[in-house]
């Protein structure tokens, strides 16, 4: 039984809630299937399970940072499209030591206007 890919999968990743279940409906009513997760490790493992096509991920969250949530699904789901975004300025110190390590991640700065989301999903 041939597998059709209707929207693409979104994964939101982000400790807080009302952000990260804002951006899923936002997400979904645009022509995307999304999900939201509010931690990092969450956002792992539910990337194993649901396989996303794309990941949209806080930086800063309180038990596994962005950055390093995106490396893990990275290696296991390397054509999965990664957009971080943050509100904090360490976020440059953690995307330093990505780089160093190999990894580019594109980044928005928070408050992320809907518009400008879609458009870089999109692209």
């Amino acid at each position: 039984m041939p597998e059709t890919k209707a929207r693409p999968k979104v994964l939101v990743a982000d400790d807080e809630r009302v952000i990260a279940d804002t951006l899923a409906i936002i997400l979904n009513q645009s022509g995307f299937e999304a999900r939201a997760v509010y931690s990092g490790e969450k956002a792992v493992e539910s990337a194993k399970e649901w396989s996303p096509d794309m990941l949209i991920s806080d930086v800063i969250m309180t038990d596994l940072n962005g950055i390093d949530a995106a490396i893990k699904i990275r290696s296991f789901l390397p054509s999965c499209k990664i957009l971080l975004f943050s509100g904090q300025a360490a976020t440059a110190d953690l995307l330093d030591r990505a780089r160093v390590q190999g990894h580019e991640f594109e980044i928005l700065a928070k408050p992320v206007h809907p518009q400008d989301l879609l458009a870089r999903l999109r692209a």
